[in-house]
């Protein structure tokens, strides 16, 4: 009897224990979650339970990635703190999540779902975790979702959660940024969807537009062409009757990856590598000044590739309204129509196309998307109100109307990218612009000139053609690798560029660069895997590979959309091939196939020097010791590019970022497509393109464009301060003593 008892508890015991392990991501009406307890989703990414975020003593409800703590999605009672660890979680009788103390006689709960629910009682509503990071509330027996977190996002958003507005039940999803890494309170950065004009993303600061993403052309966001080229994540939008929402996924499922917005007002997608166990910046926003809303104020344009050094220009026909601001490098006062410019709606009026640009604030045009976009010029044009127009999906060459009325603000250009903007211009200013576009001739001699410019061009391009397919036959077996770089190079671009393949051959000389196979490259990188990811930057993306020999490799893929061309990359290429030292990283070879330019380099398994100095938790790597090594290491190697090398070159970008740690931690330089090749007593030299980064440039450098050895003394002894202290040198043009070499300055001098 005692046996068949014993037998009985003990199945009694399994049976509780598997119903509690089964219910490890759900809470029901008799169950609930104290501090300590923890909601584990089935995959066992997802983790929910209290949390006390930074140095602070409150305590938070929230969720977060069980292989990162410290990564916080998503916050219950963000603004009405626990002060102590007596919280509480459960679901009340009126079938609500609610969160209070302990101690019921405290009063109202901190935090509740506050939804209706129907009469049909609260036994049979569940909470649950989903395996998607979303917190459920359920009726079991007809698994009505009642309330869900995700339509209630705080300060991240994950893949397949929305935001934007459902029109069925009103619910805006939008973000709110923490105020501060101690206090997820409801900051002062928020991002929400504009529904008005045409929609579109707006990043608010203070309750005042800092950024927007442009609107959704068909394809992407407007003011984000780059982001139509990535390989890691998708976005969908959807404008229908039922809402107005944006959701984005990773192509790979494997991969985690998530967007945030933090109170400094940026945007930014983070991946996380698990290899390194840490979380890597895929993409960010505002990225440039020209992402500043309003930056050049309206009807002025900003253009971050400007070899001015000032980014603002007015659209045409159009003139500064404070010319004095202008001179002082202050665009924010815009543009205006010259006084005394006859009236816009006179014979002989039309429009000048701005190309490649993010168009102007869209929440205040006239949009008319059934209309045709021949029919949208002709009716811009009919109303002497209409300043200017564009398509508003740019398929299929363009359809749909958006026509601006008002100021036109926030407008930027890109290199690539972006689509057309018609701006309303006078008789004399279209007849200016045509001429500088090669008009002033009929429409019968324009379509002569075009057939006679077709015919040439195809008759070049065959010759040109013929000439290459003789010579690379004649030097088949030869070894030619030298040339066959310059005939690939020139290959990818256009004919005029292949014209001035002489003056590569003259400054390349011979290099026995080797030549990577596409199949290889795809092959050793796993297809470009988001797993293989390592950063990117202005060119593009950076991969992790592995030849078939076993050899790991780093991948520096040029992007179509970067800012940095065929140029820079051939640049690279010239001088990095011809340098061997210690400190500088070493160029394995190349891979041009097409459209595809990519540059291989030996793999450094520390990555960048900027993610350990800058990091909290990887700083602690770099004793004394070490960082003496290492600005000793990168000191020898802007010596040898200096002095010793067989050629003077000044690298002109050199920042942590530029500096890779190897197995050993040693440094190494790295990134020369910015980088000038010096005659032996050549002393400076001068440049209307100021590259490199603000916070590193020689004021020489930054304000008159001449470089010389001295500015990449200038970037070393700021990276030296930087590696000593610490600290970035944010830059801050308004206030040097903000900047870490101006407090450095103070303390020398006081």
């Amino acid at each position: 009897m005692q046996f068949v008892k014993g037998l009985l508890n003990a199945l009694v015991l399994q049976l509780l224990l598997l119903q509690l392990c089964s219910s490890l991501d759900t809470i029901s009406f008799d169950q609930s979650i104290r501090d300590g307890d923890f909601l584990v989703s089935k995959n066992e990414t997802f983790v929910l339970g209290f949390f006390r975020p930074g140095t602070s003593s409150n305590r938070y409800v929230g969720i977060w990635y069980k292989f990162s703590e410290d990564k916080v999605l998503w916050v219950a009672n963000r603004d009405n703190p626990l002060n102590d660890t007596s919280g509480v979680l459960s679901i009340n009788t009126d079938g609500n999540l609610i969160l209070a103390h302990g101690n019921s006689s405290q009063g109202l709960p901190l935090w509740s779902t506050n939804v209706s629910v129907s009469s049909s009682g609260n036994n049979n509503i569940v909470a649950q975790l989903l395996d998607s990071g979303n917190f459920v509330l359920v009726q079991q027996d007809n698994q009505n979702v009642l309330w869900q977190s995700s339509d209630h996002p705080t300060h991240a958003l994950l893949s397949s959660m929305k935001l934007g507005l459902d029109k069925k039940s009103g619910i805006n999803r939008f973000l709110t940024s923490w105020n501060s890494n101690n206090d997820p309170g409801t900051g002062n950065c928020s991002l929400r969807m504009d529904t008005n004009g045409s929609p579109q993303l707006i990043l608010y600061k203070n309750l005042a537009k800092w950024w927007r993403s442009g609107q959704w052309n068909g394809i992407q966001w407007g003011g984000i062409p780059a982001e139509g080229s990535n390989n890691v994540f998708k976005i969908n939008f959807v404008n229908n009757q039922d809402e107005i929402a944006v959701e984005w996924s990773v192509l790979d499922p494997s991969i985690y990856s998530v967007i945030t917005i933090d109170g400094t007002g940026s945007l930014n997608q983070l991946s996380w590598q698990g290899q390194q166990h840490q979380w890597v910046t895929l993409w960010s926003a505002p990225l440039d000044a020209c992402d500043s809303y309003g930056k050049c104020g309206q009807f002025g344009a900003c253009n971050p590739y400007t070899n001015s050094g000032f980014n603002c220009t007015c659209y045409p026909g159009y003139e500064p309204n404070s010319p004095h601001d202008w001179d002082l490098r202050d665009g924010t006062g815009g543009c205006k129509r010259p006084q005394g410019s006859p009236s816009m709606c006179r014979n002989g009026e039309g429009f000048v196309k701005m190309e490649n640009v993010k168009v102007p604030d869209t929440s205040t045009i006239k949009l008319n998307r059934s209309l045709s976009f021949e029919a949208c010029g002709e009716e811009c044009l009919r109303n002497c109100s209409c300043l200017a127009y564009a398509s508003a999906d740019v398929r299929n060459g363009g359809s749909g109307c958006m026509a601006w009325f008002g100021d036109l603000m926030d407008t930027k250009q890109f290199t690539e990218g972006g689509q057309d903007l018609y701006i309303r211009a006078d008789a004399l200013v279209l007849a200016q612009y045509t001429k500088k576009s090669g008009g002033g001739f009929s429409a019968k001699d324009r379509r002569l000139a075009i057939i006679l410019g077709v015919s040439i061009a195809v008759t070049s391009l065959l010759i040109v053609a013929a000439l290459c397919w003789f010579r690379r036959r004649s030097r088949k077996g030869r070894g030619g690798q030298p040339e066959l770089l310059n005939d690939a190079i020139a290959g990818s671009r256009s004919h005029e560029d292949l014209l001035k393949k002489n003056e590569v051959d003259e400054h390349r000389g011979k290099t026995d660069l080797p030549f990577f196979d596409l199949s290889t490259i795809v092959a050793a990188t796993d297809n470009f895997s988001s797993a293989n990811l390592l950063g990117h930057g202005g060119f593009g993306m950076v991969f992790k590979g592995c030849l078939a020999d076993g050899q790991e490799i780093a991948v520096k893929r040029l992007s179509r959309n970067s800012g940095q061309g065929v140029e820079e990359f051939k640049n690279e290429v010239m001088l990095i091939a011809k340098l061997q030292h210690r400190n500088l990283v070493r160029l394995l070879g190349c891979c041009i196939d097409k459209e595809e330019r990519m540059l291989i380099y030996e793999y450094m398994p520390n990555r960048s020097l900027d993610l350990c100095i800058f990091d909290k938790s990887r700083r602690s790597l770099l004793d004394w010791r070490k960082r003496f090594q290492i600005i000793i290491g990168i000191a020898r190697g802007v010596l040898y590019l200096h002095q010793d090398s067989r050629l003077k070159i000044i690298h002109r970008d050199l920042k942590a970022s530029n500096v890779l740690l190897d197995a050993s931690m040693n440094p190494k330089i790295s990134d020369f497509g910015m980088a000038r090749m010096f005659g032996d007593d050549q002393i400076e030299a001068n440049t209307n393109r100021v590259v490199g980064t603000y916070g590193y440039m020689s004021p020489e450098y930054a304000m008159d464009g001449l470089y010389s050895t001295k500015s990449d003394v200038f970037s070393f002894g700021v990276l030296a301060l930087e590696i000593i202290s610490g600290r970035k040198n944010n830059f801050h043009f308004e206030n040097s003593s903000l900047n870490l070499v101006g407090q450095v300055n103070v303390g020398l001098v006081g």
